[in-house]
């Protein structure tokens, strides 16, 4: 009897305990992104980039094709925005979290920058990896 009301609780508990973590998933995620648009805002591209993985394999596809890479994804950053007159002030409207696999989620959004060079605006997908422990873009679509 002591296992039948074990293994009842056990089933209830299970999918509460499931819903945190993805809450928690969701939060650390936004969190991320908040973190990456300070950095932004504050002109650190450096700062901007540790929230992608830092990995050869790394993709952004943006309106030029793909870049491979974390050192050449900030080398793409830094020559299409060389100065805080080109960053601007960043603003994300997050569409969509969605899991895709217990450490694999993707975003889905829209950035503004508003810039003493002109404003620009676009949407973007990111793929988001749980890599030891951090939460870590390994694949990002913006336009």
């Amino acid at each position: 009897m002591k296992y039948a009301i074990f293994l009842f609780c056990a089933m209830i508990a299970y999918p509460m305990n499931a819903q945190n973590t993805e809450q928690q998933n969701f939060q650390a995620i936004k969190n991320l992104l908040e973190e990456q648009r300070l950095a932004w805002n504050n002109y650190d591209l450096e700062a901007f980039m540790e929230g992608y993985w830092k990995s050869d394999s790394l993709k952004f596809y943006g309106s030029n094709g793909v870049t491979h890479g974390w050192k050449n994804t900030l080398e793409r950053y830094q020559k299409g925005y060389p100065s805080k007159a080109h960053t601007g002030e960043l603003v994300f409207k997050i569409k969509s979290i969605s899991k895709i696999e217990d450490t694999s989620y993707y975003v889905m959004g829209a950035f503004f920058l508003y810039r003493e060079v002109g404003d620009a605006n676009g949407i973007f997908m990111i793929v988001l990896k749980k890599i030891d422990g951090q939460w870590k873009i390994i694949a990002d679509t913006s336009c």
